[in-house]
C-alpha cells in the first residue's frame, strides 16, 4: 500500500486508545507502520532494482523480528537523549508498551501490503516466494477515509495542523474526483465521506469522543475489507464457469481490485495458453455482471530458449524475480530476436507499463546492447 495508508492506519491505532500506553506512542506506530519501507531507497538504483529488492528482505520474518527492537532501541535513546533533555520533568517513555506498539505497527505493514496484487516475499531471506492477497489496489481512498477520519478529529487543533490537514483534503479528493475511470457514485460517497470527518472536526468531542469514532470506523475498515476480500472470492469462480462454458478453458483466475470501486474486479482467467480478462461489476444482474473487458493474450506456460535467455539478462534480474502473469512477444530480426516482456497485472498491452521491458538478442542468444531509439526499459 501507499505510505499515506500506512501512516494513517499507525495513527488510527493510536487515537484508538493505544497512544495512552507510554509517551512516544503515537510516534512509535507512525513511524512503526511504514519501516519496513526503508527498501525504498533502491529505487534510486534503477526501476529494476526495486523490483529485485522491494518487498523482500526487509518485509520479510527475519526483519519483523528484528524491526521493533530496532524502533524500541532508537525510541528510547530519542526520550533519553533529546524529549526529557528538553524538560526533565516530561515522563520517560516506557521500553514494554513501546516494544509491543513496535511490533503491532510494524506487522501492520506487511499485512496491508500482501492485500494487493503486487505482492510480498513474507519468508525472506530464507525463501522468496511471493505471496498475494489480490484484496486491495495498490491506492485506495477508502482506507484513507477510514483510518483518518479520526486521526484528523483528535489532531487538527492548531491553524498549521488544519492547513497541512486542508491540503492533503484536496490532494486526495483531486485523486478521487478528476479521473475519468473512478465512478460518479465513488466520487459522490467519498464526498459525503470527506463532509462527515469535516462535521465530526467542527463538532469535535461536544459529539463523539476521538477513541469511539476511531474504534467505529475500525470496524468500518474490518468490514470493508472482508467485504472485498469475500467479493473477490465470489466473483473468481464464477468467472471461470462462465468462461468454460463458452469454451474458453481456465486453470485459474485471479480477481484483482479496480481503483476506488469496491463493486467491480478485475479478473485475470489462466488458460493453457491465454490470459482471458472479465470485468466483473456487482452492481449489474445476472449474467449482465460478466463482460469481457480486453482482448485475449498469449501465455507460455513452458517459456523456450528464446524467452528463457531474455529472462537471464543481467539488467532484469528484478523483474525476472517478479513476475507473476508475464506475458511474450518474440520477434525475429535480421541480428536475431528482440522479445517483450510484460506482465498482465498493471497492462495489457506490449508498449509499456510496470514490469515492461524489451530485450535484444543476437542469433547465438547473446545479448545485444540496447539501439539508439528502441524500446527501453520502463
Amino acid at each position: 500500500m501507499d505510505n499515506l495508508a500506512h501512516s494513517l492506519v499507525g495513527a488510527w491505532m493510536a487515537e484508538a486508545g493505544l497512544k495512552r500506553y507510554t509517551p512516544l506512542a503515537t510516534a512509535t506506530l507512525v513511524i512503526g507502520a511504514n519501516l519496513p519501507d526503508v527498501d525504498g531507497l533502491v529505487t534510486f538504483a534503477g526501476s529494476d532494482a526495486s523490483l529485485y529488492w522491494r518487498r523482500g528482505w526487509t518485509h520479510g520474518v527475519l526483519a519483523l523480528a528484528l524491526w521493533p527492537f530496532v524502533l524500541t532501541g532508537v525510541m528510547l535513546l530519542w526520550d533519553r537523549q533529546v524529549r526529557r533533555r528538553r524538560d526533565s520533568a516530561l515522563a520517560p517513555a516506557r521500553a514494554g508498551p513501546l516494544l509491543a506498539l513496535s511490533t503491532l505497527a510494524i506487522l501492520s505493514h506487511p499485512a496491508l501490503d500482501w492485500l494487493n496484487t503486487y505482492g510480498v516475499r513474507l519468508l525472506m531471506p530464507f525463501d522468496g516466494t511471493w505471496f498475494y492477497g489480490d484484496t486491495l489496489f495498490i491506492v485506495d481512498p477508502w482506507v484513507w477515509l477510514l483510518a483518518g477520519a479520526a486521526v484528523v478529529m483528535a489532531d487538527a487543533r492548531t491553524r498549521k495542523s488544519m492547513a497541512g490537514w486542508c491540503v492533503l483534503g484536496i490532494a486526495t479528493t483531486a485523486l478521487v474526483t478528476i479521473p475519468s475511470f473512478v465512478p460518479w457514485p465513488a466520487k459522490v460517497l467519498w464526498a459525503v465521506g470527506l463532509a462527515a470527518v469535516l462535521w465530526l472536526r467542527w463538532k469535535g468531542t461536544r459529539v463523539l469522543s476521538t477513541q469511539r469514532v476511531a474504534t467505529v470506523c475500525g470496524v468500518g475498515l474490518v468490514l470493508y475489507l472482508g467485504g472485498i476480500l469475500l467479493g473477490s472470492q465470489v466473483a473468481a469462480p464464477r468467472a471461470k464457469a462462465w468462461l468454460t462454458a463458452q469454451g474458453s478453458p481456465v486453470e485459474r483466475v485471479i480477481a484483482g481490485p479496480v481503483p476506488a470501486n469496491p463493486f467491480v474486479r478485475d479478473l485475470i482467467a489462466v488458460g493453457p495458453d491465454r490470459y482471458h480478462f472479465v470485468r466483473a461489476d456487482f452492481l449489474r444482474g445476472g449474467e449482465a455482471h460478466l463482460q469481457l473487458s480486453d482482448p485475449s493474450l498469449p501465455r507460455e506456460p513452458n517459456p523456450g530458449p528464446v524467452i528463457q535467455a531474455a529472462l537471464a539478462a543481467p539488467h532484469l534480474r528484478g523483474l525476472a524475480n517478479w513476475l507473476r502473469l508475464p506475458t511474450y512477444e518474440v520477434t525475429e530480426t535480421e541480428t536475431g530476436w528482440r522479445v517483450a516482456i510484460n506482465d498482465v497485472r498493471y497492462s495489457r498491452s506490449l508498449s509499456g507499463g510496470l514490469g515492461f521491458a524489451v530485450v535484444e538478442l543476437d542469433k547465438s542468444l547473446r545479448l545485444l546492447p540496447p539501439r539508439r531509439g528502441a524500446d527501453a526499459e520502463h
